[in-house]
């Protein structure tokens, strides 16, 4: 439970961000979306407001607030558009959480101040084309020379990919499928070898920018490992753990538009005499998003509040992230069923809702590897 000082805290925060994103996001959304642009601008203006340094202490630039405050964040951007939702996500919980989990406090000094406020915006890189979930099969290779690693291959998928100034990138540095054979490296942009590849024409999430990142004779210090050599794919399981939480909570922010749409429209649309949201058939959707949302919403706030506490949460981050993801499709689905023909246009907020919620049952982690996660945990044991 928290404190009422607390609640009030996570209100403010609320309605910070969702003035924000009334103010400079909602103006252009449709047309960033049509047009596949990714509003560098809008991200660092975010970062100016501290949403993109939420979890990073004061020390390094952010401003040290944990994961309530951060889910609530995500949400309300997301309720207005989840793309720009998805690019805050993934920024704050991938690359800088990467760093400031596993930094030491010279590299922490180095980057996460420039991620904290907006300066630099970060990706990172673990999916490749063949290798989505079996991660461990990942062909990008480093080779150590010297007092420097060689980087050889690509990644896909990639957040940023193109317009990230520092991405976190896995590259194998041992035998293939030895999960100690993989090493986290720092990689700026601009360091020779480094380019951007493909950007991706997607279904959904079209303003968040999702590309390829290669890497050729790519020339990086052994300083910029992030822990130690070969600790990469076991710190990249605990950042997916925090990352199904921002997941989580974008889901969250894409249901509750969903349905706070829905409410509104049910109401003012009017049908044989009387608005639709009389109708049972109706009422009965709404109904069933509430307590979907509001379900899917205590999985994630008990995942935040383990994380917060640094105990074991893989089990519950995952519950979170399945049942949050899955309940926003089924909510976004409902949304164009409730506005009917109007719900099928770009007049109205659903279609964009339903459009990008599919992504959330895929990235980091499908909702089938969520189940594998959760049920191999429960027959070991471990229910949170």
């Amino acid at each position: 439970m928290m404190t009422s000082e607390q609640v009030e805290n996570l209100e403010m925060i609320a309605e910070s961000a969702k003035q924000f994103a009334e103010a400079h996001i909602r103006p252009q959304m449709m047309e960033w979306d049509e047009s596949q642009h990714f509003p560098k601008d809008v991200m660092h203006k975010l970062g100016e407001q501290g949403f993109l340094g939420v979890l990073v202490p004061e020390e390094y630039g952010g401003i040290g607030l944990g994961y309530q405050e951060y889910i609530t964040v995500i949400e309300e951007i997301t309720k207005v558009c989840s793309s720009i939702g998805l690019s805050v996500a993934a920024h704050n919980s991938l690359c800088t959480g990467h760093i400031l989990q596993f930094g030491n406090d010279e590299q922490k000094k180095k980057w996460l101040p420039k991620l904290a406020s907006g300066e630099w915006i970060g990706a990172w890189g673990l999916t490749e084309a063949n290798t989505g979930s079996d991660a461990m099969r990942m062909q990008c290779v480093a080779k150590r020379d010297g007092d420097d690693f060689i980087l050889n291959g690509s990644k896909n998928w990639i957040t940023h990919g193109i317009s990230g100034d520092v991405a976190v990138v896995l590259a194998r540095t041992g035998d293939l499928l030895d999960s100690n054979g993989i090493t986290a490296f720092v990689v700026e942009r601009g360091t020779p070898g480094f380019s951007g590849g493909k950007k991706e024409n997607k279904l959904g999430m079209r303003a968040s920018e999702t590309a390829e990142m290669i890497f050729d004779e790519c020339r990086v210090p052994a300083a910029n490992i992030l822990g130690k050599e070969g600790e990469g794919f076991k710190q990249a399981m605990k950042i997916l753990d925090g990352g199904r939480i921002s997941i989580a909570a974008l889901s969250l922010g894409i249901a509750k538009g969903s349905y706070e749409a829905s409410v509104k429209y049910s109401q003012e649309r009017e049908q044989f005499g009387q608005p639709i949201s009389r109708f049972q058939a109706i009422s009965f959707k709404l109904a069933n998003m509430a307590v979907r949302i509001q379900a899917a919403e205590l999985l994630t706030r008990k995942a935040a509040d383990l994380k917060n506490k640094g105990m074991k949460m893989t089990t519950i981050a995952a519950k979170a992230k399945y049942m949050a993801s899955e309940v926003c499709v089924e909510a976004a689905t409902d949304a164009i069923q409730i506005h009917g023909g109007y719900g099928y246009t770009k007049d109205f907020p659903v279609e964009k809702f339903f459009r990008d919620s599919k992504l959330c049952t895929i990235g980091e982690g499908t909702s089938e590897i969520q189940k594998l996660v959760i049920s191999r945990n429960i027959l070991k044991g471990y229910d949170q």
